[in-house]
């Protein structure tokens, strides 16, 4: 089973705590599975988890960074708002969210590129 960084994170806090993952599934107020959906990447970490687990766990500064780190890279959905947008701005968003899956490294890598350089305003 693969577990995200925000899950290695999660259960290292754990076993320091000598708790169990239903002892923190408590001080989250969340279920058990909701709790396992997010340590696998089927979930996003719930934002109001984090000010539970610095305190519940006395998180350091550098356990913080750590934390936020760890849900960044954890990531597997994102919203894109699309409100302000124009229609070419639109149509661009959903042809890369069509083509996404299906999307090559070589292709992103360009991508990034092209972004990156300014091309695209």
């Amino acid at each position: 089973m693969a577990y995200t960084k925000f899950g290695e994170f999660v259960r290292i806090l754990r076993i320091k705590n000598h708790e169990v993952m239903g002892d923190m599934a408590k001080v989250l107020g969340t279920s058990l599975p909701f709790l396992s959906a997010v340590e696998n990447g089927k979930k996003n970490v719930p934002k109001e988890w984090i000010p539970k687990l610095v305190t519940h766990y006395r998180l350091t500064l550098e356990e913080e960074i750590e934390l936020d780190q760890s849900i960044e890279d954890s990531k597997t959905q994102m919203k894109l708002n699309l409100v302000n947008s124009s229609n070419n701005q639109r149509l661009a968003a959903l042809q890369f969210a069509r083509s996404f899956d299906g999307m090559d490294d070589e292709t992103a890598i360009k991508i990034i590129k092209l972004l990156e350089k300014g091309e695209v305003h």
